[in-house]
């Protein structure tokens, strides 16, 4: 079988010269006015799929804040049955049948404190702390010759935070 080494005139030939390319033709007003129609649309509706992200993305984030709202509401409740069951441990009996009585109110106690603490409520920090208005209601202001001016000198009631949520203050006395 014979190889080729050439190949035909007629497919060498098959690509115009660059100089005899014909001129691109200006479209007609029809086929103008339809390509900016077309951009058009094309721009609405990147728009509208950008606002859908963007609304979507808010929806998102206000369920989100709507559950936080709710179970802070909920556990918000249970913060006033911890004080109750504090103030009664502070003035529990040391003898007798009420003492065995007040061990186990103590561990329901605990176990309240371990289920505020599993849905993220921690009690906020005030020993030897400075009154931060955003964290802590002052209840009084007093003199205190070994602490600061703005230092805690105790609490009233304990205050607990969900995350960066503050769900009730902690009720200080605060040093002049």
């Amino acid at each position: 079988m014979p190889t080729r080494k050439h190949k035909p005139e007629a497919e060498v030939q098959s690509a115009p010269p660059p100089e005899a390319e014909t001129p691109v033709a200006e479209p007609s007003p029809e086929l103008a006015a339809a390509l900016a129609k077309a951009q058009e649309y094309l721009d609405g509706w990147q728009r509208e799929r950008a606002d859908f992200f963007n609304y979507k993305r808010r929806v998102e984030r206000e369920i989100t804040q709507n559950a936080q709202n709710a179970l802070g509401n909920a556990l918000r409740r249970y913060l006033d049955i911890a004080d109750d069951l504090e103030r009664a441990l502070r003035n529990r009996p040391q003898e007798g049948d009420g003492a065995v009585w007040a061990s186990g109110i103590e561990l329901i106690y605990r176990k309240l404190l371990t289920a505020l603490d599993a849905d993220g409520v921690k009690p906020i920090a005030t020993e030897g702390a400075f009154f931060d208005p955003s964290l802590h209601e002052a209840i009084s202001q007093e003199d205190h010759p070994e602490l600061e001016s703005g230092q805690i000198i105790g609490v009233v009631q304990t205050g607990y935070m969900m995350g960066e949520r503050v769900l009730r203050p902690a009720r200080v006395r605060v040093a002049r």
